[in-house]
């Protein structure tokens, strides 16, 4: 009797034990696409975050651009504002040489200088000061040495016509003996020799045209230039680092052979 009981009920053990290992089946199925699919959702943030922190990287990379700009153009204005104070400064301290008509203050090829007619100065054909050109350059080297830390170089020009003498074989010499000339009486003045140069151009770079006698006048000149100095202008420290650090060192000296003892 207790045999048949048990085997009775039999099938519904069975039954039971089916239907709780298909909902076994189906979780372990649910769990597994939850799984994927937690996977897929960080894997794409994953990728999101990587766009964003190379976006970041970007950004912060064209913020350090954009500062490193406007620190340059800043200091470009600041030069451009200082380069301004001084010209007015020359002008206003050479005013009465200017309103004589013994010289002109410009800016030629973004260079500051001072030009001085040669006929003024000097005699056809000559490289000897006048009186009256010497005062004049006196109380420009008088003025110009007081430009603290700025250097000058004095370049000579002619006009077209040619001239070739025992002192001058050509245009090049005259020039050339006029700006020392200049240089010489500038030291003379109070300018310390280590901030004045001399230069010769020839007829090089003429002004005018010199189809006219007026025109040909205006070419012979005398031209004092502030040295644009270098290190206030964006960019210096970079070609800095580019140029050799140190003066080349000089080639060994060849080996010569030792000498012989005649016998």
């Amino acid at each position: 009797m207790n045999l048949i009981k048990h085997l009775a009920f039999a099938p519904l053990v069975i039954a039971l034990i089916s239907t709780t290992a298909c909902v076994s089946a189906r979780k372990y199925d649910d769990l597994e696409r939850d799984y994927a699919a937690s996977t897929a959702k960080v894997t794409t943030l994953e990728k999101k975050l990587g766009v964003a922190s190379n976006e970041n990287t970007q950004l912060s990379s064209s913020v350090a651009e954009m500062k490193k700009a406007l620190e340059d153009a800043q200091k470009r204005k600041d030069e451009t504002d200082k380069r301004l104070a001084e010209f007015k400064e020359m002008t206003e301290k050479f005013k009465s040489l200017v309103d004589a008509g013994k010289l002109s203050v410009k800016v030629v090829d973004g260079r500051m200088l001072v030009q001085l007619q040669t006929d003024v100065l000097f005699g056809s054909g000559s490289a000897r000061l006048s009186s009256a050109g010497k005062g004049a350059i006196k109380e420009v080297g008088s003025v110009l040495a007081g430009l603290q830390n700025r250097k000058f170089q004095v370049e000579g020009h002619t006009d077209n016509v040619p001239i070739k003498s025992a002192a001058f074989p050509s245009n090049w010499e005259l020039a050339s003996a006029r700006a020392i000339t200049v240089l010489n009486t500038l030291v003379d003045a109070g300018m310390p020799k280590n901030r004045v140069s001399a230069a010769s151009f020839g007829d090089t770079r003429p002004v005018a045209d010199n189809a006219t006698p007026e025109q040909r006048a205006v070419n012979r000149r005398i031209e004092i230039v502030v040295v644009p100095d270098l290190s206030s202008l964006p960019g210096f420290e970079e070609l800095n680092r580019l140029a050799p650090s140190e003066a080349p060192k000089p080639a060994p000296a060849l080996a010569t052979p030792a000498a012989t003892q005649s016998e």
